[in-house]
């Protein structure tokens, strides 16, 4: 059943990509069966360089290697490459290429990540195979072993086979999915479920993350690198550090991919910092990870919990409860709030009249935004 919570698993952090990125890469060349792959981002680089052959190994031992790319995320992937993966026995597929029909289909996109091996692990986070994820951009990873695996293979399975998932024009070959193997059960797991969100029609990780949120007792702890939250979202931030629960924010500083949405961002931050929520600036990289911590509870994954991603893309979360877990993660934001900058109430209410333009102009560009239909 979708969004269930199942016993067994077991869940490894992996906090930056020199360890993530060698784990995947491992993990795909010790499959005996099938790789399914599911990414936002692929451009034609260094690490694009390094997937490609790393699969196409893999499909020369007979493993079926199946590669789904969204259209949008993809464009910066050359026909060279394309062509590479095809020839090299990579089954490769394309979510929602961008086409002359509505402006709404063409702003849904997949945004999910998703890694299965053998049907026996999987890898999610909000990593993508560009070059920015080996040195200019702070990113986490989740390894997965368990009956929750199944989960994330459904959602690869589901969108493989969407009526918005085409393979290249000229691609002719049969495309098909090996045949599912089951997980087992972890000695000593713990319960876990693997959460997915499709846009504005089924909203179940915004609506999860409100529970949490509602419901926390001493700490609330989100990271997101678009920090454009909803009215709900921000009201529920504000009403749990009322309440005394420890809420902070890890935000990206001034080294940010898009500078405008930090900017529409910032617009909420006097509200929040007078209601006791403490905002940490990230300043060594742009941080581009998404995970949240409530207590014991962690969910990590592709969401970022602005406007745009819970009102648009597809989007994949693990969520966990686990005690050992829950300690590495709040030791990952105790490092980072370490080497970001906190925002201080005070000086913050003093800022200059460009700031608050900048935040003003923003939000009114993202207020148009949510808008269009």
């Amino acid at each position: 059943m979708q969004n269930a919570w199942r016993e067994g698993n077991q869940f490894t952090l992996l906090p930056e990509a020199t360890r993530f990125l060698p784990a995947m890469l491992e993990a795909v060349n010790a499959a005996q069966h099938y790789v399914l792959v599911e990414l936002y981002l692929m451009e034609s680089g260094e690490l694009a360089s390094q997937a490609i052959d790393t699969l196409i190994d893999a499909a020369g031992r007979g493993v079926c290697v199946c590669l789904l790319l969204d259209g949008y995320g993809s464009m910066g992937l050359s026909n060279d490459d394309r062509q590479r993966l095809k020839q090299g026995g990579v089954q490769l597929r394309f979510f929602n290429p961008l086409g002359f029909h509505s402006l709404a289909l063409n702003l849904s996109r997949d945004h999910r990540k998703i890694v299965v091996i053998d049907g026996e692990i999987a890898f999610t986070g909000g990593f993508g195979a560009v070059d920015e994820f080996l040195n200019a951009w702070y990113e986490i990873a989740l390894r997965i072993e368990g009956p929750v695996v199944a989960d994330w293979e459904l959602l690869f399975r589901r969108l493989w086979h969407s009526r918005l998932t085409r393979a290249e024009k000229g691609d002719e070959r049969a495309v098909g999915l090996p045949e599912r193997r089951e997980p087992q059960e972890q000695p000593n797991g713990m319960p876990g479920r693997a959460m997915s969100a499709r846009g504005y029609r089924y909203q179940a990780i915004r609506h999860s993350l409100h529970g949490r949120v509602n419901n926390a007792k001493t700490q609330l702890w989100l990271c997101t690198p678009y920090f454009v939250p909803t009215f709900a979202l921000r009201r529920r931030l504000v009403r749990a550090a009322r309440r005394g629960v420890d809420v902070r924010l890890l935000l990206p500083g001034a080294k940010h991919d898009h500078p405008g949405v930090r900017f529409a961002g910032q617009r909420f931050y006097q509200t929040m910092l007078k209601a006791g929520v403490r905002i940490f600036e990230f300043q060594p990289t742009f941080i581009h990870a998404k995970f949240v911590l409530a207590d014991e509870w962690i969910s990590i994954g592709s969401c970022n919990f602005d406007h745009w991603n819970l009102h648009w893309n597809l989007e994949a979360n693990q969520e966990v409860m686990d005690p050992r877990l829950a300690t590495e993660v709040r030791q990952l934001f105790e490092r980072n709030f370490a080497t970001s900058q906190e925002v201080d109430a005070a000086t913050w209410a003093a800022r200059p009249w460009g700031q608050r333009a900048k935040e003003w102009i923003y939000g009114i560009l993202d207020a148009a935004v949510t808008r269009i239909k």
